[in-house]
């Protein structure tokens, strides 16, 4: 991947329904150019898809929040089981840290927020526990 592909994909994530014209224009190339190299960097499997994000999806939920979790013993599975079907669960997410698990939590309310945390920090093997509410999201995947 060349400094143009990165330029692409970088085009292609502020807006994935840019034109072709207006893609090629911005990275100084031709319109077949631009579509030569989507093409191959979707065949080479560095475009995978192209999503939407609707209104709803940004607007779903307005408190956000991080939980970062330390589990004791072996019960890791079973904890992201039980985390996963909680409906405020957005993600789960193992790390190698000081944290075993990260969960990204979302609720209409910090009341309803705070329920979560609180049931979440009653699971059997949950050592400790940290969280941090989502201010504000610059760039996302969603």
């Amino acid at each position: 991947m060349d400094d143009i592909d990165r330029k692409l994909i970088s085009a292609l994530r502020h807006d994935a329904r840019a034109s072709l014209s207006d893609l090629a224009l911005g990275l100084g190339v031709s319109r077949t150019t631009v579509r030569g190299r989507i093409d191959r960097l979707r065949q080479r499997g560095e475009i995978v898809g192209f999503s939407v994000v609707l209104r709803g999806d940004t607007a779903r939920d307005p408190v956000r929040g991080l939980m970062m979790l330390g589990i004791e013993g072996r019960g890791a599975d079973r904890i992201i089981r039980q985390l996963n079907g909680l409906s405020a669960v957005r993600a789960t997410h193992t790390t190698n840290g000081r944290w075993d698990v990260i969960v990204e939590i979302g609720t209409p309310t910090l009341e309803e927020l705070d329920q979560v945390l609180g049931q979440i920090r009653r699971f059997d093997g949950i050592a400790h526990s940290e969280t941090s509410l989502l201010l504000n999201t610059r760039k996302s995947g969603r």
